[in-house]
């Protein structure tokens, strides 16, 4: 039946057989044993690097959906159809969990590329995978370094790695035990991640790397293409998580990956709202009519510590209509006060709240030094562990990290609005002095 479908298929111009196999659902496709016939470029295993040698890592580096995870499950079965009934294969997630919905059990996943017959038994208590050629594979844990020091294996799969938790040590102590058969090789599939060990994999001199955005997939749904563009286009979370594009740290930014990664709140911003002792709203006014007004809002927990609730900025908007904005956050989370920055028009800030009779106090503060420096301060709080993240706010984060210290910007946009506002803010909790009089939230 499979020979009779490429015929098929070759009977029919380009156009004709694009169409057909778009058509086609992914798992009927698999049945039929076609993945070859159907990969994309960024999924073809590489022959060799570039120099002729023999590569030991293969990492596909992909936005969501590009197809990374079908890429690493065909890649192993196609090594065991070609490996002896001794060899062996390590698995490894995230968690073991992790590694089992989605490695083994998941759409992708081995179970469901394998061809009929072709898994002899799969037993989860004891994490492992037998095929009928007798080959098997074990899962690991990311979390668990120590589960792979020790056993030794012919070849291995990694998936996501850029959200291990113990990373390197696990990718060192895998590397370790790669030592079986003629040529043991790993293939990585992973979303880049900014300040993962992503990056530094890729630069190793056996590394051959591949890979696409998720536009590459024909299979994707158009209704979630269109919302995660709409959502994360220009930012630095749409460029990993979108496009596949492993993004450096800035060289000195105060807020590099890492930290804002580690500085992320478990607890949402209407819990920590709910409980703050003082909501204060930070407002970076435009320089331009069509400029974005900078509105974040910022709190001081109960255990005197900071936090970033949300990110309520606005692009495009007139006067009145970014006033109105910081009005609405005002009330939306129970701020007792807005600091805007005079410079660009903070005046404007009061007096348009005046004229929508909103009775909140404004308080103007002068731009005195440059962004960086007045961002200094605060980058400590973060390094300290004394303020956090209560959310994920991708255009405010690309900004933080192209802030650089001793001075300097490098991050999207000509200005840090979003970033300025949520420093005018932090500093007014960590320096100001607390009002007397209770949250006035509108008249």
């Amino acid at each position: 039946m499979r020979a009779d479908f490429i015929e098929g298929l070759a009977d029919l111009d380009g156009a004709d057989a694009a169409r057909l196999i778009e058509r086609l659902a992914a798992d009927h496709i698999a049945q039929a044993g076609l993945f070859r016939h159907w990969r994309s470029e960024g999924q073809v295993p590489p022959r060799a690097l570039p120099d002729g040698s023999p590569w030991r890592t293969w990492i596909i580096v992909g936005g969501r959906g590009f197809g990374k995870t079908r890429a690493g499950a065909e890649w192993v079965l196609a090594r065991l159809r070609d490996g002896g009934a001794d060899t062996h294969v390590a698995l490894v997630g995230g968690c073991i969990d992790e590694a089992r919905r989605v490695m083994i059990e998941g759409p992708s996943g081995l179970l469901n590329c394998a061809l009929d017959r072709e898994i002899a038994e799969w037993s989860a208590s004891r994490r492992e995978l037998r095929f009928a050629g007798g080959a098997h594979a074990t899962l690991y844990s990311g979390a668990s370094p120590d589960m792979l020091r020790g056993p030794e294996h012919d070849f291995a799969w990694g998936d996501e790695i850029g959200k291990w938790p113990c990373a390197q040590e696990t990718w060192d102590n895998l590397q370790l035990g790669l030592r079986r058969g003629l040529a043991p090789q790993a293939v990585v599939t992973t979303t880049p991640r900014g300040g993962s060990i992503v990056a530094a994999i890729t630069a190793e001199p056996d590394c051959v790397r591949t890979g696409g955005s998720s536009h590459a997939n024909p299979y994707l749904p158009a209704a979630f293409l269109r919302a995660v563009v709409r959502r994360y286009a220009g930012t630095r979370q749409g460029a990993e998580e979108i496009e596949g594009r492993i993004i450096a740290d800035v060289e000195g930014s105060l807020w590099p990956a890492k930290l804002v990664e580690r500085c992320r709140s478990r607890g949402g911003p209407e819990t920590l709202a709910a409980a703050a002792r003082r909501v204060v709203i930070g407002v970076d006014p435009p320089a331009s009519a069509n400029g974005t007004c900078g509105i974040v809002a910022c709190a001081t927990l109960q255990d005197s510590s900071y936090a970033v609730l949300a990110d309520e900025s606005v692009e495009g908007a007139s006067p009145e209509g970014w006033a109105n904005a910081v009005a609405i956050a005002a009330e939306r989370w129970g701020a007792d006060r807005v600091v805007a920055e005079r410079n660009q028009g903070g005046d404007m800030v009061a007096a348009v709240l005046r004229a929508a009779r909103r009775a909140l106090p404004v308080k103007l503060v002068h731009a005195a030094r440059g962004k960086s420096a007045r961002a200094e301060p605060i980058a400590a709080l973060f390094e300290n562990g004394e303020a956090k993240f209560a959310g994920v706010f991708p255009r405010l984060e690309a900004e933080l990290a192209g802030l650089q210290s001793g001075g300097g910007y490098r991050g999207p946009g000509a200005s840090p609005d979003r970033a300025d506002a949520m420093v005018w803010a932090l500093t007014e909790l960590a320096l100001g002095v607390v009002p007397a009089e209770p949250r006035v939230r509108s008249l």
